[in-house]
């Protein structure tokens, strides 16, 4: 294993108790997916000699970090071998604190998302994975020490581009969007006779026992892969946010499963971004092939009886299929699969700026003091000003292809590559700084 090991960040990150909201980075995308880390302590422009670590993982993956308690998580496999990993390195140093083995068929014939892809979920009580095969979509719960308390077999999972669904934490639940398709909707792909049609569900398991608490069966048509989030009314009253092309937009309430409202147009295609909140708005996106057709912009439901969902407005242009957007303040950033990058003001949809960085991306931008960082199929990684005007900060390369988001916590970036791992950063800042470490 190639470590590098600097000694002030054991410091930093072997503290017993992590608990502000920037200390850690709990599931896709980070806080409630949205992207957003108030680190001041990331630099714009770096070296190899700059990363606090890098080590080797244990197989590949494309599925992104999380961290929780100065620990890293991350899934792995292992095609060849029939193995299936999930590691827990230590912050400070990368070393590997354990690793559990689960024996494991290809995802499917799909070569993006053959090895682990869904991104983990962590707690104070550990750690839940999901992966799935056409025989069986897995739900694991492991503690902190590595040991299993509950694993879940939720049944066949169908889908031509195998799976990248992520699960969630609420509350004492653990929510998975286990959307599926119908093969023989795909153009070229009737047969006689057909293929076998996926069952698509929400479904919310007990955190501590793996029990299911509820299930909502769904319509199946094209598979999706968005991960929920969670958006909360004036009155505090949470709502879990769902994309996909059988039902458009879904509000269901996480608590009981109970239907609240959906919005059904315009989805025509399917849910590869995940939904994000700002200003009062749900944004998401659908598209087939490679690129995007729609971004809707919506306004939720209210509480009262009959209240519906309505339109914004609808970008139809430099929008991204793949990278889920951004949100800050009044600001909707846009980061194309094609590395276009956009600002649009959130409230109206209006164009601020547009610009070009080239590359190709599977990665979601992250947002950081001001600054947007993504990570191209490449491994470069490339650093936009989230300012009044596009500028281009850096571009470093990682050496290896990435399909992972950057995950931020205790004023440190995780990098994750096909078979590496990354530390960068320094949390020596203060806190209210506003200005890009340059």
């Amino acid at each position: 294993m190639q470590l590098q090991f600097n000694s002030w960040i054991s410091v930093l990150l072997l503290a017993p108790s992590l608990c502000a909201a920037d200390e850690e980075w709990t599931r896709f995308r980070g806080p409630n997916g949205s992207g957003i880390s108030h680190a001041t302590t990331i630099p714009t422009r770096w070296t190899e000699k700059d990363y606090n670590w890098k080590v080797k993982l244990p197989g590949v993956g494309h599925s992104s970090p999380v961290v929780f308690g100065g620990r890293v998580f991350v899934t792995s496999g292992d095609a060849d071998a029939g193995r299936k990993m999930v590691c827990c390195l230590d912050a400070a140093d990368g070393r590997v604190v354990w690793q559990r083995d689960y024996p494991s068929k290809t995802d499917s014939d799909y070569p993006e998302s053959r090895y682990a892809t869904a991104t983990p979920a962590v707690d104070r009580d550990g750690v839940v994975v999901t992966w799935s095969t056409p025989d069986e979509v897995t739900l694991l719960a492991l503690d902190h020490a590595g040991r299993e308390t509950w694993h879940r077999n939720l049944g066949p999972f169908i889908a031509t581009f195998g799976n990248g669904i992520s699960p969630i934490l609420f509350d004492s639940l653990v929510i998975l969007n286990n959307d599926q398709e119908d093969p023989n909707l795909l153009p070229g792909h009737k047969r006689n006779p057909p293929y076998p049609v996926g069952k698509s569900s929400l479904i919310a398991l007990d955190r501590k026992t793996g029990q299911t608490r509820w299930q909502i069966d769904r319509r199946t048509s094209f598979s999706s892969y968005s991960t929920p989030c969670i958006y909360e009314d004036e009155g505090g009253r949470p709502f879990l946010i769902v994309t996909g092309v059988a039902h458009g937009i879904t509000a269901v309430d996480p608590r009981t499963g109970k239907l609240c409202w959906e919005f059904g147009q315009p989805f025509l295609d399917r849910a590869l971004s995940s939904p994000v909140l700002g200003r009062g708005l749900i944004i998401a996106g659908h598209g087939s092939g490679t690129r995007a057709s729609s971004y809707i912009a919506v306004r939720p439901a209210g509480a009262k009886a009959g209240a519906k969902a309505e339109l914004a407005y609808e970008l139809k242009d430099d929008i991204p299929l793949i990278p889920t957007p951004l949100t800050y303040d009044n600001r909707l950033f846009l980061w194309t699969d094609e590395g276009g990058v956009s600002c649009r003001r959130l409230d109206t949809g209006a164009l601020v700026w547009k610009g070009q960085v080239g590359g190709s991306y599977y990665a979601s931008p992250v947002w950081v003091n001001h600054c947007l960082y993504n990570v191209a199929r490449n491994g470069q990684i490339v650093v936009v000003m989230a300012g009044d005007k596009f500028e281009v900060l850096s571009r470093v390369p990682l050496g290896e292809l990435s399909y992972a988001t950057p995950a931020v916590a205790g004023g440190v970036m995780y990098l994750r590559t096909r078979s590496h791992l990354f530390s960068l950063g320094r949390d020596r800042q203060p806190k209210q700084s506003t200005r890009p470490v340059r």
